[in-house]
């Protein structure tokens, strides 16, 4: 680790001669570090799958909350890791969360090995991984200082895009990697079938599930030491100018963690259903989230010491209407991007994976479909797509102006998820909904090629409309408040689900995408933009 005290890359000169080579090396660690966080953050959505197939006694209902858990809390995290950069530095903050990830890994791994490890291990697990999702924004605050304006839209697009990728990496790694024993222990039997990428699992094959977590050691353990030698604080006035030491800089990240923490914790208490929490109704949700972002921005401003005056000054982003603004604008495609990859196996396995049949006058939907694809062999397209076409997203936004590209995105998905709500409503209906099932993925997959273009786009708006002081905190607020997805989006479709009609969940969804696209023509596009295709 080494610090820059002159920073300048709007300089052509300086960018070429020095800025350059320190940017792309510091991009190049950035990714692979924010790839891990998104794997331990998701990984849940796999584990929970495995421990049904191997018979673990935790209830569907309670089980299916680890992903919750997991959801939400990534998503608090990120607004606490949106201020770390200039109060703990660059370097000092990409080592110590990506070191931080070691934790949930080691104990999913030291957990998974006994199906008589209790719930409550597992829920903490989870919460725990909360702090993967938390990354993207401290990541993505950090690269944005090392760029000129005119190529944030493109480095940008690839530390988010291929971070993102961690979600499909992680659901072709975790699959295959508990069919060995690659790191010892005893393995286990499934009771029901499984599967990976490349081929099905027959029940009575042996797993090693505990290879979930492990496997992650691998990668954080050399990209932690990478980070720590390899990255560089940038000392200027505007970036990180009072880190002090490592030591001091990790105590305010975790004390700033903590506040992210508790505000997760409360907010989980009161929305989960009994006897995990109170179990208040659905609608909660809504102000809930709302009262966890108040409550976690008011209790970072009380923290004592040097920090409070950092955040203050960073704090000032609160009173640009332009952040509220790309606020939804970006939870329109990332939010949609994390929700639908946390939700899109579940989608194809409940309305798929079973007949829908009409018995004495009543629907039923749960008589298993023998023909139904295998939700394993597909979920991992969309993430795929989505992930890899973000960069793309920014180059064309570098070029032709992110504003623009975010208005066609928005079309497109409006479009797309009215497509996608009418095969979901023919195939919920149906005896068999495999009939149903090609236009459905290719709609879902154009949905998120939509939302990684417009991730891209919309990370170029901020970039430019916004000082660069200011921009940083910016792209990690925005990315926390479109975090929650990964909470929101499937729980409505489990509400939707047990009302049977999942397509409402994208009716609703596309409503959304339409008023974003109305507040993206009226304040970058439009007669009266203040800036004008930004």
């Amino acid at each position: 680790m080494s610090d820059i005290q002159k920073w300048d890359v709007e300089d052509p000169k300086f960018w070429e001669n020095e800025g350059k080579k320190v940017a792309n090396r510091n991009l190049w660690i950035s990714i692979p570090s924010l790839l891990c966080g998104f794997a331990v953050w998701l990984y849940w959505g796999i584990i929970t799958v495995q421990m049904l197939n191997l018979g673990f006694p935790i209830p569907k209902a309670e089980l299916f909350t680890l992903t919750a858990i997991a959801g939400l809390t990534g998503a608090t995290l990120r607004i606490p890791s949106s201020f770390f950069v200039r109060i703990a530095g660059g370097p000092n903050t990409i080592f110590f969360t990506t070191a931080l990830l070691m934790l949930p890994a080691i104990g999913t791994g030291i957990a998974l090995q006994s199906r008589e490890t209790p719930l409550w291990i597992f829920q903490v697990l989870a919460f725990l991984s909360g702090i993967g999702g938390g990354n993207f924004a401290s990541s993505m605050s950090n690269i944005s200082f090392f760029f000129p304006k005119k190529q944030q839209g493109l480095a940008l697009g690839l530390n988010a895009g291929l971070g993102n990728a961690g979600v499909t990496t992680m659901q072709i790694l975790v699959p295959l990697f508990m069919t060995f024993g690659i790191f010892g222990g005893e393995p286990m039997i499934l009771e029901n079938g499984s599967g990976t990428l490349i081929g099905k699992i027959p029940a009575g094959s042996e797993t090693w599930i505990q290879n979930a977590g492990y496997l992650w050691l691998l990668f954080l353990i050399p990209l932690a030491v990478a980070g720590w030698f390899g990255m560089n604080n940038i000392r200027t006035e505007e970036v990180s100018p009072n880190i002090g030491s490592p030591v001091g800089a990790f105590s305010k990240i975790t004390g700033m963690l903590l506040v992210g923490f508790f505000t997760a914790a409360v907010g989980l208490y009161i929305i989960l259903p009994q006897p995990v929490g109170m179990g208040a109704p659905d609608w909660s949700k809504w102000p809930v989230i709302a009262g966890i972002l108040f409550t976690t921005v008011v209790l970072l401003k009380m923290i004592p010491g040097e920090i409070k005056p950092n955040l203050q000054r960073q704090f000032k982003i609160f009173n640009n209407k332009h952040t509220w603004v790309m606020s939804i604008i970006y939870t329109m495609t990332f939010g949609s991007f994390i929700g639908f990859s946390a939700g899109f196996a579940l989608a194809i396995k409940v309305i798929f994976g079973y007949q829908h049949l009409m018995v004495d006058g009543v629907m039923t939907h749960d008589t298993a479909n023998p023909a139904g694809p295998s939700a394993l062999m597909y979920a991992w397209m969309g993430p795929f797509i989505g992930a890899l076409i973000r960069p793309v997203g920014g180059w064309m936004a570098d070029k032709i102006g992110g504003a623009l590209v975010t208005g066609v995105v928005a079309g497109v998905m409006i479009a797309s998820s009215l497509g996608v709500a009418y095969y979901m409503q023919q195939a919920y209906a149906s005896a068999t909904p495999q009939d149903f099932f090609v236009p459905f993925l290719l709609l879902f997959l154009v949905l998120f090629a939509a939302t990684g273009i417009g991730n891209g786009s919309t990370f170029r708006t901020i970039a430019q409309i916004f000082p660069k002081e200011q921009a940083g905190p910016v792209l990690g607020w925005t990315s926390a408040v479109a975090a929650y997805g990964a909470f929101i989006i499937p729980k409505v479709f489990g509400e939707q689900i047990k009302l049977a009609t999942p397509e409402a969940a994208l009716y609703g969804f596309a409503i959304f995408y339409a008023v974003c696209l109305v507040l993206n023509w009226w304040y970058y596009l439009g007669p009266k933009a203040e800036f004008k295709n930004p």
